[in-house]
């Protein structure tokens, strides 16, 4: 199994949620966050004072798939997030030992 961590625009979330969902993903996780990247920020002005944004509002979405699926899922994600410009995200992936379903008890595969 692995987890796929994707961070993405506010507003792509609708989009990647509903292009997951027909991909055939189960369950997801989605967290707003702040931060950035190699961008650091960027300046604003408000009131006809400019000021810097250091920390971005961004969207991380995490699911937890079959190693099949992993080059379907983020080909999903990157297809639906991207938008050519700097600051449209990054995707993580990584390995995940065991998943259990609290629930029923069951684990591995069954339980995502």
């Amino acid at each position: 199994m692995k987890k796929i961590e994707a961070i993405i625009r506010d507003e792509k979330l609708g989009a990647v949620k509903e292009a997951l969902k027909a991909a055939g993903v189960a369950g997801m996780t989605v967290t707003e966050v702040k931060g950035h990247g190699t961008q650091k920020g960027i300046t604003e002005v408000y009131r006809g004072r400019q000021y810097a944004v250091d920390l971005i509002s961004k969207i991380k979405i995490e699911a937890v798939v079959d190693d099949k699926d992993v080059k379907t899922i983020t080909d999903t994600i990157v297809d639906t997030a991207k938008t050519g410009s700097i600051g449209d995200g990054k995707i993580f992936v990584s390995s995940v030992d065991d998943a259990i379903r609290i629930r029923t008890g069951e684990s591995g595969l069954k339980a995502i």
